[in-house]
C-alpha cells in the first residue's frame, strides 16, 4: 500500500507536461523567477568582491609593470560593471526565455575555425586561457553537482513534454551560465591576468552557489508533483570537453589516444588540437631520419621515464663549463631534437636489449615540443648567454614532466612550467655587474642541479623549487625596492632643484636684460639672491607670495641702479633704500648668511647709494668706485652660482633637441616605441666596450621626462631623454626585452614555425 502511495505522488516521464499549457508554463515561469532572482544576488556578490582581489594581488605584484595591470583592471571593472551585470543577466534572460519557448540548443565548446597561418599563433593566447579557464570551471561545477543537477534535468525533462534535458541543454546548468559569463566578459578590456582572476572569483561566488538554487528549484518542483521520489544513480562520462574532442578527432581523421583526450578534457583542446594537425602534416613529410632504426615493438611510458631518467643523472654530473666547452649548448637548431632522440633511442636499446624501431606518435610529438621548447631558450636574446646554458640542462627533466604529466603545454599554471618561467624571469636581470655576488647565479644553477639530481617522477619537487625560487625572488625584491626608492628619491629631489636653478636663472636674466649692472650688484643677484629664490621655490612653491615679493626685489634693486640726475630722482631712489635693506636681512639670514657677512655686504651698498646720491662718505670710510670688483661674498657650496646656470642654459639651447622633421626616420621608429614604455620594462645596453648591462626603467620624471634605469638591486644604470634613448636604441647599443612569460613566447614560435613548415610542404607539393 506505501509502495503504491508513493507512485501514485509521482509524475511518470510518460505523463508528459505541455510547456505551453497552465501549468508547464507556471511551472517553467517558476524556475525562471527563482534563477533570475538567485543569480542577479550572485553575480552582485562577486563583483563586489573584484575589487578587494585585485587590489590584494596589486600590493603583492611582483614589479611595477604587474601592479599596473591590476590597477588598471580594477579602473576597467569599476566602470564597466554595470554594463557587465546586465549584459550577464540579459544573456541568462534570453536562455531561460528560449528554454520556454522550446528553443533548446546545447552549449559546448566547439572546434575552432580552421585558421590561417597568420592567425594559428593566437589560438595559444588569450583564447586558450579563457577557454581552459571555462571548460575547467564547467567540468569541475557538473561533477560536484552531479545529484542536484541531474535531479534538475530530469524534472525539468517531464515539464517540457519529455524532452532530454541534459547538463548542456539545461539554462540553469553550468555549462550554459559560464558561457553566459564569458559573453559578458567581452565586454570587459583588460589583461588576460585579470579576466582569469574574475573567472576564478565568478567560480567562487556564482558557480559555488549553484547548489542552493538547484535545491530552491527541485523543492518547488517536488511541491508541484514533479518527481517528488525521484531516485537516480548517475554514471558520467568525461563530460562536454571531452566528447568536443573525440568529435574534432574524428573529423579529422585523428587516432586520439585516451590518455590526450582525457587531459583535453581538463586542459584545453584547442591549442593541443593545433599541435597535433601540424605535428602530423610535419610526420608526413619527414626531414631527417632516425639512424640504425630496426623493428621492435613500442616503448612503454614507464620504459620512457626509465631512458630519460638514465640520461638526466648522466647529464647531472656534467659540468656546465664542459658543456660550453664541448659545445652541447650550441647544436643547430635540427640536431637539438635529433641528438635528444638518438640518445633516447640508444639508452632505450640498451635497457631491453633491442633498439626500437619508433615511439608512439604521441610520445614523438611530446619529444618534438620538448626539444623545440629548449631550442627557443637556447636562441631567446631576452636571456643572458650564461643564463641559456643554464636552463638548457634542463631538456631531460621537463620531457620526463611533459610525458608524467601532458598538460603541461596546456595549463599555464603547471608547477613545472611556472618553475621555467620563474627562472627565465630571474634569469633576464641578470648581469655580472648586478649580480657581483654571485647569489642570482648561484640560486638558480642550484635549482637546475637539484631537478636534475632529485626528480624522479614526483611532480610536487617543481612546486617545491618555485616555492624557493619565489622566496629569493622576494626578499631580493624588498632590498632592490628600497634602493629603487632611494634612486628615485635623489633624482627627484636632483631635478627639482635644476628646476628651480633655470627658474630662478631666467627670472633674473630676463630682468637684467640689456642693463649694464655695477659688478656688486651684479654680485648679489646672480649669486646671494639667486640662492633666495632658489629656496623659496623649493619651500614655498613658485606661486607663493613669498616668490613674487622675491621677485619685485629685483625689480627694486635693478632699478635703484638707475642714474640719479634730479631731485625727484633722488627721492625715489631714497624711498627705495629702506625696502631694499630689509629684504637683503631677511633674504640673506634665510640662506645661511653669517649676521657679520650681511652686514659687510650692506656696508658695501651704503658706500655705493651715497655715492648715488652724491652724500659725502664719512672721514673713516674709503670710497669705493662704482666699477670695483667687491669682495667675495660667501656663498653655501649647495648652491650654483646663477653665472653658471645661465652657461648651463646656453649649452642646453644650443645642444637642443632636433625638431620631429629633423629627426632621423631610425629614430623616429625608435622614438615611437620609447613612448609607450612603463615602468618595470627591461632593457639591455652596451657600451663602447661590449659590456652588457641590464636594467629596469623605474621612473619616468614627471618634470623633465627623463627615464630613470636601475639593474636588479636597485642601482641606478642612468638616465635618459626620450630623444636620448631613442637614438641610443637606433644605434644597436639598447633594446627592449620581452615583458610576457618565456613559456608563452615559445609556444607562439613553436606554432609559428611549425605553421610555416606546414605552409612549404603544401607549397612543395
Amino acid at each position: 500500500m506505501k509502495e503504491a502511495s508513493e507512485q501514485s505522488n509521482i509524475v511518470n516521464l510518460s505523463q508528459r507536461l505541455d510547456p505551453s499549457s497552465g501549468r508547464g508554463g507556471d511551472l517553467l515561469n517558476a524556475v525562471r523567477s527563482i534563477a533570475t532572482r538567485r543569480l542577479q544576488q550572485y553575480i552582485g556578490n562577486m563583483f563586489e568582491h573584484v575589487d578587494d582581489a585585485l587590489f590584494d594581488l596589486a600590493e603583492k605584484a611582483e614589479n611595477n609593470a604587474a601592479q599596473m595591470h591590476y590597477f588598471d583592471g580594477m579602473r576597467e571593472v569599476r566602470k564597466r560593471r554595470p554594463v557587465m551585470e546586465r549584459s550577464y543577466l540579459a544573456q541568462v534572460a534570453r536562455d531561460l526565455n528560449d528554454f520556454v519557448s522550446g528553443q533548446r540548443t546545447a552549449t559546448q565548446n566547439t572546434p575552432p575555425p580552421s585558421l590561417g597561418n597568420a592567425e594559428l599563433s593566437l589560438v595559444a593566447d588569450n583564447e586558450l586561457e579563457e577557454s581552459l579557464a571555462i571548460t575547467s570551471l564547467i567540468g569541475k561545477n557538473e561533477q560536484r553537482l552531479t545529484r542536484e543537477l541531474f535531479a534538475v534535468n530530469q524534472r525539468l525533462s517531464v515539464i517540457c513534454g519529455g524532452v532530454k534535458i541534459e547538463d548542456s541543454t539545461n539554462p540553469i546548468g553550468p555549462a550554459v551560465l559560464a558561457q553566459a559569463f564569458r559573453q559578458s566578459m567581452r565586454e570587459l578590456s583588460a589583461d588576460m591576468r585579470v579576466k582569469l582572476i574574475i573567472y576564478k572569483l565568478f567560480d567562487r561566488y556564482v558557480m559555488a552557489s549553484l547548489d542552493e538554487l538547484y535545491q530552491e528549484v527541485n523543492a518547488e518542483l517536488m511541491r508541484a508533483g514533479v518527481l517528488p521520489q525521484l531516485r537516480h544513480e548517475v554514471v558520467r562520462t568525461g563530460g562536454a570537453a571531452a566528447g568536443a574532442t573525440a568529435a574534432a578527432a574524428g573529423a579529422t581523421g585523428t587516432e586520439v589516444p585516451a590518455t590526450l583526450a582525457a587531459d583535453d578534457s581538463e586542459a584545453s583542446a584547442e591549442l593541443l588540437q593545433t599541435l597535433r594537425t601540424l605535428f602530423g602534416a610535419r610526420r608526413a613529410h619527414p626531414t631527417v631520419p632516425l639512424s640504425g632504426m630496426t623493428a621492435g615493438p613500442l616503448p612503454t611510458a614507464n620504459e620512457l621515464i626509465g631512458a630519460l631518467s638514465v640520461l638526466q643523472s648522466q647529464a647531472a654530473s656534467v659540468p656546465v663549463a664542459s658543456m660550453i666547452a664541448s659545445g652541447a649548448a650550441n647544436l643547430e637548431i635540427t640536431d637539438q631534437v635529433l641528438h635528444l632522440k638518438e640518445q633516447l633511442f640508444s639508452q632505450l636499446g640498451s635497457l631491453r636489449g633491442q633498439r626500437p624501431g619508433q615511439i608512439a606518435t604521441i610520445d614523438e610529438d611530446t619529444i618534438d615540443l620538448v626539444g623545440m621548447l629548449f631550442e627557443f631558450i637556447l636562441e631567446d636574446r631576452n636571456l643572458p648567454a650564461q643564463m641559456q646554458v643554464l636552463l638548457a640542462r634542463l631538456q631531460i627533466p621537463y620531457l620526463k614532466a611533459a610525458i608524467l604529466d601532458r598538460k603541461l603545454f596546456a595549463h599555464r599554471q603547471h608547477p613545472a612550467r611556472r618553475l621555467l618561467d620563474g627562472l627565465a624571469d630571474a634569469a633576464k636581470s641578470w648581469s655580472e655587474e648586478s649580480d657581483r655576488d654571485g647569489r642570482l647565479h648561484d640560486t638558480v644553477k642550484s635549482i637546475v642541479d637539484r631537478l636534475l639530481q632529485e626528480f624522479d617522477d614526483d611532480l610536487t619537487i617543481f612546486d617545491r623549487l618555485s616555492a624557493e625560487l619565489q622566496q629569493f625572488q622576494e626578499s631580493n625584491r624588498r632590498r632592490a625596492e628600497l634602493a629603487e626608492q632611494r634612486v628615485a628619491e635623489s633624482t627627484r629631489g636632483r631635478e627639482k632643484l635644476e628646476q628651480a636653478r633655470r627658474r630662478a636663472a631666467r627670472e633674473i636674466l630676463n630682468r637684467i636684460g640689456d642693463h649694464s649692472l655695477p659688478p656688486l650688484i651684479h654680485g648679489v643677484l646672480s649669486r646671494a639672491w639667486a640662492n633666495y629664490l632658489v629656496l623659496t621655490i623649493l619651500r614655498k612653491g613658485e606661486e607663493s607670495q613669498d616668490f613674487r615679493e622675491a621677485l619685485r626685489f629685483v625689480d627694486a634693486f635693478i632699478a635703484s641702479t638707475k642714474p640719479v640726475r634730479t631731485p625727484d630722482a633722488k627721492r625715489d631712489l631714497r624711498q627705495l633704500l629702506p625696502g631694499i635693506e630689509r629684504a637683503l636681512r631677511k633674504g640673506l639670514s634665510n640662506v645661511a648668511f653669517q649676521d657679520a657677512d650681511i652686514e659687510r655686504l650692506l656696508a658695501q651698498l651704503h658706500t655705493y647709494y651715497r655715492q648715488q646720491l652724491g652724500d659725502a662718505a664719512p672721514a673713516t670710510e674709503q670710497p669705493q668706485a662704482l666699477d670695483a670688483t667687491p669682495a667675495p661674498l660667501p656663498i653655501p657650496e649647495s648652491i650654483q652660482p646663477i653665472a653658471e646656470t645661465m652657461a648651463d642654459l646656453e649649452d642646453e639651447t644650443a645642444n637642443a633637441e632636433p625638431e620631429a622633421a629633423e629627426i632621423a626616420p631610425e629614430v623616429r621608429e625608435e622614438l615611437e616605441h620609447v613612448k609607450v614604455l612603463k615602468a618595470g620594462t627591461w632593457l639591455e645596453f652596451n657600451t663602447q666596450d661590449e659590456h652588457f648591462e641590464r636594467a629596469k626603467l623605474s621612473w619616468i620624471s614627471p618634470m623633465s621626462g627623463r627615464y630613470l634605469f636601475v639593474n636588479r638591486r636597485g642601482l641606478k644604470v642612468g638616465d635618459y631623454s626620450p630623444y636620448e634613448l631613442a637614438t641610443v636604441m637606433a644605434d644597436g647599443r639598447a633594446r627592449i626585452l620581452a615583458s610576457n612569460a618565456l613559456f608563452d613566447r615559445a609556444m607562439d614560435a613553436i606554432v609559428d614555425r611549425l605553421s610555416h613548415e606546414d605552409g612549404k610542404t603544401t607549397d612543395t607539393e
